[in-house]
């Protein structure tokens, strides 16, 4: 059965695929003239959809499911809607590569928000179940050769709760429109 934004419960946890913002670092390296780091034009020249990872979730009891392509902040408003749910996410929990790094700090940004506001990343944000814990996150990540980290949890409520360095930060995800 597909596996949709719907179902998530307060108690899941919140679990990332991979290393959001490696496409917003290419996007406004070449916005600012510069050519991209290696590591960020792949990312955004050559997306890897997460449909192994994606698979191994929905065998492990994921109960909601939303690739990231409006970026962490945006689709994780987009579960939490579709599911009648809030999601609180701990930004600093997010796992951040050296040129998402680079990339914040040239823009002032810090980079687990810079990371949480881009878009075009392709990594997958699931809900799990309490009991599904370290040993099954390093399990999937072995068999997919993609990390998969906890960085949040579904709560009762609406809406979507983002954390930086424990102050609740206001973020919106990535808007095609704008």
């Amino acid at each position: 059965a597909p596996l949709t934004r719907r179902g998530a419960h307060p108690g899941d946890g919140l679990w990332l695929t991979g290393v959001p913002g490696l496409s917003r670092a290419a996007l406004t390296a070449w916005r600012r003239g510069e050519q991209p780091e290696p590591e960020a034009r792949r990312a955004f020249a050559h997306p890897e959809p997460r449909l192994a990872p994606g698979r191994l979730l929905a065998a492990a009891g994921a109960r909601a499911l939303v690739d990231l392509s409006d970026g962490l902040a945006g689709d994780a408003a987009h579960l939490a809607a579709a599911s009648e749910v809030a999601v609180n996410l701990e930004l600093d929990l997010v796992p951040l590569a050296p040129a998402v790094v680079r990339a914040a700090a040239r823009q002032g940004t810090p980079a687990p928000i810079f990371a949480a506001e881009g878009g075009e990343d392709y990594e997958l944000l699931a809900a799990l179940p309490p009991d599904f814990g370290p040993a099954e996150a390093l399990a999937l990540a072995t068999a997919t050769g993609v990390p998969l980290t906890r960085i949040g949890a579904v709560v009762p409520g609406r809406g979507v709760r983002l954390w930086h360095q424990q102050r609740q930060v206001p973020l919106v995800g990535y808007d095609h429109f704008a």
